[in-house]
């Protein structure tokens, strides 16, 4: 249980997709105008997350990486999928966003306007696939681990854009020097914010 909390306190905090990694940073520039957009398309990266990461360590544990398939036979214990890690994970990533987009279409079409073109491309978030790759190089024990770490990156991307959301909607009302406005003070914020997420580095876990 100690164990899945650092995970999860780790993923969001010392290791957030976005300030540590800066991963997914086109959909948090374009998307971070207002909250209710950002907090929409975060809960949708929540979601395939959650959904992608531990479907994706199945995949590389009992399918693609050296011996996987031993549990089918003897006959298949030399077989090495590993080189189709990226397209299986792609696909696994484009079949979860495919599903949450007929879902908010369905359900809350006004968001789904007003993400317009974003919302499928979360099927190319690098910060999607980040998290399954991540996962794959950190070896995680079991399903457990791996599905909390996809939940912690997920809110740790949310937090991301969501923030730097509430942050555009009032310096929009300050008086910042013309050649700075739109994605130039929100580089400087977001650089700022990073140097503030680096602050949770000192958290012993």
């Amino acid at each position: 249980m100690e164990n899945l909390l650092n995970i999860f306190v780790k993923s969001i905090f010392i290791d957030n997709m976005v300030f540590a990694y800066f991963l997914g940073m086109c959909s948090y520039l374009a998307v971070s105008k207002n909250v209710a957009t950002a907090n929409g398309l975060g809960l949708a990266v929540i979601f395939v997350l959650v959904i992608t990461v531990p479907v994706d360590f199945l995949l590389e544990n009992y399918v693609l990486k050296a011996g996987a398939l031993a549990w089918l036979s003897p006959r298949f214990a030399d077989v090495d999928l590993s080189f189709l890690s990226f397209i299986m994970f792609i696909a696994v990533i484009a079949s979860m966003v495919q599903l949450v987009e007929m879902v908010v279409e369905k359900f809350a079409p006004s968001l789904y306007a007003s993400l317009g073109i974003f919302l499928p491309l979360i099927a190319v978030n690098c910060a999607i696939l980040g998290g399954s790759l991540f996962m794959q190089e950190r070896a995680y024990a079991n399903v457990a681990e791996a599905s909390v770490f996809g939940l912690g990156s997920g809110i740790g991307w949310w937090l991301a854009i969501v923030g730097i959301a509430a942050i555009r909607e009032k310096i929009k009302y300050s008086d910042i020097p013309a050649p700075l406005r739109g994605l130039g003070i929100t580089f400087i914020v977001t650089g700022l914010m990073g140097m503030a997420f680096m602050g949770f580095m000192g958290i012993k876990l």
